[in-house]
């Protein structure tokens, strides 16, 4: 009852994207434009609710720590070991800290994101084949997923299906959306 509601909604926001769509019974276009839309959604969601600056020093931080306590570790000295494992308390807490803000968009995005996947997975979207270049299956370790998740059902060579498209589509919006937003770092 109300996932229909939810899917009649969905369908009355990307109907009309299917529809324009050059190739409506493989909608290509369609997954792009809907993970162009998400991607830019979560790293706004990034963006607002991120403290960059903060996010940065803190891995900064968390960076040399790792190399102090290399660096303990590998000479064998006793004291300065003893440091660096005092050290760790605070180490812990930072860490924490940033895993916290991280989780911060994960939160505000995530049933709309599995609204939309679900809407995906029962319109026409889910038909969708793509043929990649053989270089390109083969670097994206599709034949790794097809594995666990079998082949598309097509007798197209090196294929992937909408959720293939989907993911390929959103890695690379995602990277083009946060340069242009100005993010420090990478995901």
């Amino acid at each position: 009852m109300v996932l229909d509601i939810i899917f009649n909604g969905l369908n009355w926001i990307f109907g009309p994207v299917i529809a324009l769509d050059p190739n409506p019974q493989n909608p290509l276009l369609t997954i792009f434009l809907i993970s162009s839309i998400i991607a830019f959604f979560t790293s706004l969601a990034n963006k607002l609710l991120v403290d960059q600056d903060e996010m940065e020093s803190l891995q900064k931080e968390m960076k040399e720590f790792q190399k102090e306590m290399k660096e303990a570790q590998t000479s064998g000295d006793s004291k300065a070991l003893a440091v660096v494992q005092a050290k760790q308390k605070d180490f812990m807490s930072k860490q924490s800290k940033m895993m916290k803000n991280s989780f911060k968009p994960m939160i505000v995005t995530f049933i709309p994101i599995i609204l939309v996947f679900y809407w995906m997975g029962q319109s026409a979207v889910s038909q969708v084949i793509v043929s990649l270049p053989a270089f390109a299956y083969y670097a994206l370790l599709t034949p790794v997923w097809h594995m666990f998740y079998g082949p598309p059902s097509s007798s197209i060579p090196y294929a992937v299906g909408w959720l293939g498209w989907y993911i390929l589509c959103t890695f690379a919006m995602t990277q083009v959306i946060r340069k242009f937003m100005g993010f420090k770092t990478g995901f």
